[in-house]
């Protein structure tokens, strides 16, 4: 399967510009080939794809006919994925494809919604060099819809624009109708190009369209999920509103992190992981602000998520630390095969621990925590301090997870080094961590002196965390040291020494991450850090 990442812009208006070379940086307007493409667009019965800004369509026609899969990943840009026109079942949608919108349909059927039909004249953009710099298209869309009595939000544009064409209906679906549109797409030129490139089609009467998609112009747009006609609004300024948006924000990341996980994208477990865990923070730290009995639930199946998707992340992490830390023991006395061993036995832990999470992610429970979510952000069960003012909540919430930190700190300190210290800096690590996300998952949505002040708060938090966190995993990684001592002790091998300067290592992290606790208590617990404007 194949992946590109799209950066485009759609305009509507009369026509282009005629001199397409008057852009700084472009040294010619070159006219490409007409091209007729025709193509099949899918989704559910209700939209959901189109709901998420999503794009699933078959196309024959132009040099990429084949089936495409695009996946919104902000502003101008989009993920799209590959694959040939042969792939996937008679008059159905491929399953690799499908996998990758599961999140998304969450089993519903997808089936063909609309056909559209494109007949495209193109200008490429070029530079003193001769390379393709960027795309210009004009595109002349008829669209038919199939099955619109099914679709919820189908309409049409009330007559053609633009002196588009307007044909019948042929076949299933309604009288075909169009308009006139055009793109801008970059190819090697810089993402700074498309400002200049807009500045002239403006200039020449074009205006960005309001239409993300070819699609959302042929349906309408629909609504987004997790509006509801019978649901409550929280008005601006609120608690309730100030929670709900940092809510539904990670909502949205973690659902489009989804088909990251599923390619094995570098990186994507431990994102998606984080997402579930800031949720789950979120629900804990505004608990007072919802029924508990539909909140609590949540934060029990999300933190089943975060578990599983730490299995895979754990394996990747320990491993890469283990490996990097042979670099300290003397080359002539490090065993030449044991980086080799570390290095296949955590890849396949890894791959062990992500095929699981997969195989997670394609089951009924992660489905219908997926529908729960969406419902909590649709109609969340607010209680009526949900009411009160943003900034006042939420200094009261930072001084509540700010002593709670401190307190878990502060019984851990005064124990002895030991395996009882160590799980209670481990409790406090998590408090840290809550703490953090406390402040960040809001400071988008309050005014700017609020913000500044809860920055200042997760600053410190999080520097508070990362140094438990680094003791936290010199813990965990002079346990699996002692385990794989005694695993290559029973199989005959005599690696001891590099273990024992491994243990050593991660023993003087430990030591190093105590002796600044104290330094990071006194600025984590300063009262003014919780006092909001």
């Amino acid at each position: 399967m194949g992946t590109h990442q799209e950066t485009e812009r759609k305009y509507d208006g009369a026509a282009l510009p005629g001199r397409l070379d008057r852009v700084k940086g472009v040294a010619a307007a070159r006219s490409t080939d007409p091209e007729e493409l025709d193509a099949v667009y899918y989704d559910t019965q209700d939209l959901r794809l189109l709901r998420r800004r999503i794009t699933l369509r078959r196309r024959t026609g132009g040099e990429d006919a084949g089936w495409h899969l695009k996946l919104p990943r902000g502003g101008d840009v989009r993920e799209e994925f590959r694959l040939p026109l042969t792939a996937g079942p008679p008059n159905g949608v491929p399953a690799e494809l499908a996998r990758l919108v599961a999140a998304f349909t969450r089993r519903a059927p997808v089936r063909p919604v609309a056909r559209l039909r494109t007949r495209r004249a193109a200008q490429a953009l070029v530079d003193d060099r001769g390379s393709t710099l960027a795309q210009v298209t004009e595109d002349q869309v008829t669209v038919q819809l199939l099955d619109a009595e099914r679709l919820p939000a189908a309409r049409l544009p009330s007559a053609p624009a633009d002196g588009a064409p307007a044909g019948a209906a042929d076949g299933a679906g309604t009288e075909a109708r169009g308009w006139t549109e055009f793109e801008v797409e970059l190819v090697d030129g810089a993402p700074a190009l498309l400002d200049r490139v807009e500045e002239l089609l403006t200039e020449a009467g074009l205006a960005r369209s309001s239409s993300p998609s070819k699609l959302s112009r042929a349906l309408g747009e629909p609504a987004p999920p997790e509006a509801r006609p019978d649901g409550p609004e929280q008005a601006e300024g609120t608690a309730g509103a100030l929670v709900m948006d940092a809510f539904r924000a990670r909502l949205e990341t973690l659902l489009h992190l989804d088909p990251a996980v599923r390619c094995g994208e570098e990186d994507s477990v431990h994102r998606m992981r984080v997402t579930a865990r800031r949720l789950r923070s979120l629900l804990k730290a505004h608990r007072r602000l919802f029924d508990r009995d539909r909140a609590d639930p949540l934060t029990d199946r999300l933190r089943r998520l975060t578990r599983l998707l730490g299995q895979a992340r754990d394996q990747e992490v320990l491993g890469a630390e283990l490996v990097d830390g042979l670099d300290a023991v003397p080359a002539p006395l490090r065993p030449d095969a044991l980086r080799g061993r570390l290095t296949e036995r955590y890849a396949r832990g890894y791959r062990t621990a992500w095929q699981r999470a997969v195989a997670e992610l394609d089951g009924p429970r992660y489905f219908a925590l997926l529908d729960d979510l969406d419902a909590f952000a649709a109609d969340p069960p607010l209680r009526g301090r949900a009411g009160r003012p943003a900034s006042a909540h939420l200094s009261r919430v930072l001084r509540h997870e700010q002593r709670r930190t401190v307190r878990r700190l502060d019984e851990a300190l005064r124990l002895d080094p030991g395996p009882r210290r160590d799980e209670l800096l481990h409790r406090a690590r998590k408090a840290a961590k809550r703490a953090r996300y406390a402040a960040d998952d809001v400071q988008s949505q309050v005014p700017h002196r609020t913000a500044k002040r809860a920055a200042k708060f997760g600053a410190a938090m999080k520097k508070l965390h990362k140094v438990l966190g680094t003791h936290q995993d010199s813990v965990v990684a002079r346990q699996e040291l002692i385990a794989l001592q005694g695993e290559d002790t029973a199989a005959g091998r005599s690696d001891a020494f590099a273990y024992g300067v491994l243990h050593e290592r991660w023993r003087h992290t430990a030591d190093t991450a105590q002796r600044r606790l104290p330094e990071l208590r006194h600025r984590a617990s300063r009262r003014r850090l919780t006092r909001l404007p």
